[in-house]
């Protein structure tokens, strides 16, 4: 073979000794797969093609192409725009005598004995088709993208070649561009350089008749894999592998960043891009910061893309891979190949540092892992050996490039590639993707560009824009601070602050706030004293009925010291008695105490000993179940005779609205049960002008929740606020198949189901729920499945998951279901109702991105008063409004994100908190 600019084989190696490729191992430094024998007669006068081990890299690429064949997902591209009267045919003959010069251009892969070895053709020409896009004017640009986009999406046969591949596109008469696809493996990055200088000197030399100046090739691609391969073993080896066996040591497994979808079994490696740009100012900046702490541009921006997914996710310890040049000698400056190689740079951003001990920590690591950057990547995970998944890339998903470019050459090439390249490949959303996330930038010595590219299985383009707004408000942050610790630096706009703190918080609403619960009930008997209240197995109660009964009880318990504040338990089973006695307690002025009488009797004693109540409202034969304790008992089923000579009228309590309306016990962080206590106003908030659902006198409302459980302040009072009709569940546990009669019978207009009960129901009984109006449930995880179920199977109810704590009365926020290809997954809590307010916090109190996780915060007027009789716990929970003087908020402990739509996604709890069919249970009380 004819060699041009190049020296004899026996002296073509970076370390400029004699070393014939032909002994070279093919496999890896132990020398397991040896092809000696092939190689000896692969330089045979009448061979068509040289025979030689592939570099480590171009090993781990073919082994992708045999898993993935014909996946796009490494190839390279380039487009060189000529602005003028164009010789194609000089253009054709200086592509070839590219390829003459450098052979990786030349080069294919096949298999021997299973091992990948490179086969490098003596010569080589391709094709330069021409493709007339000039036609119409208007959209041609957008026709040569796309031609160029098609390009580059084309298979390569690693086989059978050739691994570049190029055409011409005509814009213009005197306007082309020449597009030029590669296989990654036979070039890189640095790759694409040489190739534009090479070849716009080849292309000037034909055109001239003069000589290009180009300088001698050393050596040869090939010469390279095979030195490479010779030197990396021994002592040389296991020095390098020790280093990066301990820094990678117990690294973690995977970088938890939130997610717009769950990963998949298996990446589609289908990615999209966003663009990145850096003004010249805050570029120069960022130099000066970095120059300062002794660190380079690329270590400065690197610390600030660590700070930023340290943020999104809450990991302190993080690895992010970098690609590096790995052209350590001057001989492998010039050569298009696949040099490239990989470094895991572990980040360790404990102790919340500033940005600038940040910065020195990421010098550190950057200068250690150059000086073992021979180690090669492909080796380096298969020595470590960490467990493999078709999902995601081994020891990191994320990676981060910086590429210097030189401003005199920027100025040249600018209108070329601004104009060619940027719209085509920096905010593009069909591409491809090798991990779940890039940031690759360029400084071209005045500003920084570049994009985030990203993988479509996991997000969506929105919220990488998002990011790259965040990345950019972050370096800004970190140049005019650099003592500021990183997680306090703004990573938020403006605009972006406003919209999550108080534009999604709007929802203040006109509703009767000084009014109480008594006072609202009154004014529908006035309205309507006929109308049914209550139905119990067919036995009707009218709201008049009731008024006067509670009026009655009412008369009685203010004889026994009943009045504003004073609390009254309420042990009695689901029944007229038990609506009769809540009514008549708030209508004395007192405050009930919500007990079950299925709970456990050491839970209702705990309750009776910390709530203290006056007086006790009980049936008789639940009298067992309650400690001896000094209390006044009305036990409803003996005392109706006496009780019933008291007055009908409405007393008057002299109660206000933030007077107290009711205790409810739950289980919290502590595993003790705590009382939360609830106002009037709170109450009252939740059932009037709430904005998530309608309540009107029409309504027939299910009364099934304990009443420990607060789902019956909504059923109670959502019905009898509003003149509706309250049908109660008879105090047994019902089958599904009773709970299905009640409703079709009693035609249950308005109806709560826990989550659980509600997955029951869709799975046995859905199409018995057909005359449901609006069906609110929660209190757990909802399954899609069923939620999509039960919308197409009655797509004319109004289908709402709604969210909220006890300490925050029932219902914080709610989620109109759409329609069923609507569907998110999983399903939103979604918004705050009326005169509520959600904030998503980080530890600092301030608000994270959309799509970022941190801790809920609730505010507004359905807020408890706090815990009863636990001021400390009142102040660690109940705290300070972070944004509104005067006011508070109330800390969940749920961890939950903003969606782009501003609903708000469940992602779990902070402490050991978990669900029982919808009821709070903390594994330390059980």
């Amino acid at each position: 073979m004819a060699r041009r600019n190049t020296v004899p084989y026996s002296k073509r190696t970076p370390e400029g000794d004699a070393y014939d490729k032909r002994t070279g191992p093919v496999h890896d430094a132990k020398g397991a797969v040896m092809v000696e024998d092939a190689v000896k007669s692969s330089r045979s006068a009448d061979s068509e093609a040289f025979l030689f081990p592939t570099s480590f890299a171009q090993q781990r690429l073919w082994f992708f192409e045999q898993l993935y064949p014909g996946s796009a997902v490494y190839h390279l591209s380039t487009v060189l725009p000529f602005d003028g009267p164009l010789d194609r045919k000089a253009l054709e003959d200086s592509l070839g005598d590219l390829l003459d010069r450098h052979e990786a251009l030349r080069t294919t892969f096949t298999a021997l004995d299973g091992v990948p070895v490179q086969l490098v053709a003596p010569s080589l020409r391709i094709d330069l088709p021409l493709v007339d896009v000039s036609q119409p004017a208007a959209g041609c640009l957008e026709r040569a993208r796309a031609a160029a986009s098609t390009a580059l999406a084309a298979p390569f046969d690693l086989g059978r070649g050739p691994l570049l591949r190029a055409s011409l596109l005509r814009l213009e008469t005197d306007y082309h561009w020449l597009v030029l696809v590669f296989h990654h493996i036979v070039a890189d990055g640095w790759s694409l350089e040489i190739l534009h200088r090479d070849l716009r000197a080849l292309y000037a030399g034909k055109v001239s008749g003069e000589p290009p100046l180009l300088p001698a090739l050393p050596i040869q691609y090939a010469d390279f894999a095979c030195w490479q391969r010779r030197i990396l073993q021994g002592e040389r080896l296991n020095s390098l592998f020790a280093y990066w066996q301990k820094q990678l040591e117990d690294a973690p497994v995977q970088l938890s960043l939130p997610t717009d979808r769950p990963r998949p079994a298996q990446s589609s490696y289908r990615g999209g891009r966003c663009g990145v740009w850096l003004n010249a100012s805050l570029t120069a900046r960022l130099r000066a910061l970095g120059q300062a702490q002794g660190a380079t541009l690329f270590m400065t921006l690197l610390a600030a893309f660590g700070a930023l997914l340290g943020r999104y996710s809450g990991q302190s310890d993080l690895v992010i891979g970098t690609p590096i040049a790995n052209r350590t000698r001057s001989e492998l400056e010039g050569l298009i190949g696949f040099f490239v190689n990989t470094l895991a740079l572990r980040l360790d951003l404990a102790g919340d540092p500033s940005f600038a001990a940040l910065l020195e920590r990421v010098r550190t690591v950057a200068a250690e892992a150059y000086a073992h950057q021979d180690m090669p990547f492909e080796m380096l995970v298969a020595r470590l050996a960490p467990a493999r998944h078709l999902s995601q890339a081994p020891l990191f998903q994320v990676m981060f490039a910086l590429q210097n470019v030189p401003s005199g050459e920027q100025e040249e090439t600018e209108t070329e590639t601004e104009g060619v390249l940027a719209p085509a490949n920096r905010n593009r959303e069909e591409s491809t993707a090798k991990f779940d996330l890039l940031l690759s930038l360029v400084d071209d010595g005045r500003r920084v560009t570049g994009y985030f590219e990203y993988s479509a299985d996991l997000f969506d383009s929105g919220t990488i824009n998002r990011m790259a707004g965040h990345f950019e408000a972050l370096l800004a942050a970190a140049a005019a601070d650099p003592a500021c610790r990183f997680s306090s630096l703004s990573i938020l706009t403006e605009a972006e602050r406003a919209q999550l703190l108080f534009e999604w918080n709007a929802t203040r609403s006109e509703y009767p706030r000084e009014s109480c619960i008594h006072e609202l009930f009154e004014e529908q008997v006035a309205a309507c004293p006929e109308a049914i209240a209550l139905v119990l197995q067919d036995c009707p109660l009218t709201y008049g009925e009731l008024n006067a009964r509670a009026n009655q009880l009412a008369h009685r318990l203010r004889r026994l010291g009943v009045g504003p504040e004073a609390l009254v338990g309420v042990c009695i089973e689901r029944s007229f008695d038990l609506i009769i006695g809540l009514l008549g307690i708030l209508k004395a002025g007192g405050a009930y105490l919500a007990m079950d009488p299925g709970d456990p009797p050491t839970r209702l004693s705990a309750m009776v000993r910390d709530a203290k109540p006056e007086v006790l409202l009980i049936h008789r034969r639940f009298l067992g179940i309650l400690p001896e304790e000094t209390v006044k008992l009305v036990c409803l089923d003996d005392a109706w005779e006496e009780i019933g000579r008291e007055s009908t009228d409405n007393p008057v309590s002299g109660v206000v609205a933030d007077n107290l309306a009711y205790v409810c016990y739950t289980s919290g962080s502590t595993g003790v049960p705590k009382g939360v206590a609830v106002v009037q106003r709170a109450v009252v908030r939740l059932i009037k002008e709430a904005g998530y659902a309608t309540f009107t006198p029409d309504d027939v409302f299910l009364q099934f929740a304990p009443i420990a459980f607060d789902a019956s302040t909504f059923e109670i009072w959502g019905c009898l606020l509003s003149g509706g009709r309250l049908v109660i569940m008879p105090p047994i546990a019902p089958s599904l198949e009773e709970l299905a009669d009640v409703i079709e019978q009693h035609r249950i207009s308005t109806l709560w189901l826990t989550t659980g009960l509600f997955h029951q129901m869709v799975d046995s009984h859905c199409e018995r729920l057909g005359g449901v109006r609006q069906l609110l449930t929660g209190g757990d995880v909802l399954s899609p499945d069923y939620i999509r179920k039960m919308r197409e199977r009655h797509p004319q109810c109004l289908l709402i998951a709604a969210y909220g704590p006890t300490e925050n009365t029932t219902f914080t926020s709610c989620y109109r279901v759409p329609s069923a290809e609507k569907i998110h997954n999983p399903i939103p809590i979604g918004r705050p109702i009326a005169n509520t307010e959600m904030y998503v916090l980080d530890d600092r109190l301030q608000p994270v991105p959309i799509g970022v996780p941190g801790e809920l915060y609730i505010g507004g007027e359905g807020l408890a008063r706090g815990y009863l009789h636990q001021p400390e716990l009142t102040a660690e929970r109940f705290i300070p409004h972070p944004f509104r003087t005067g006011a508070r908020v109330y800390r969940t402990g749920d961890w939950v994100r903003y969606l782009p739509d501003a609903n708000l996604e469940f992602l779990g709890r902070r402490d050991q908190q978990v669900k029982v069919r919808g009821f709070r249970v903390e594994l330390g009380e059980v």
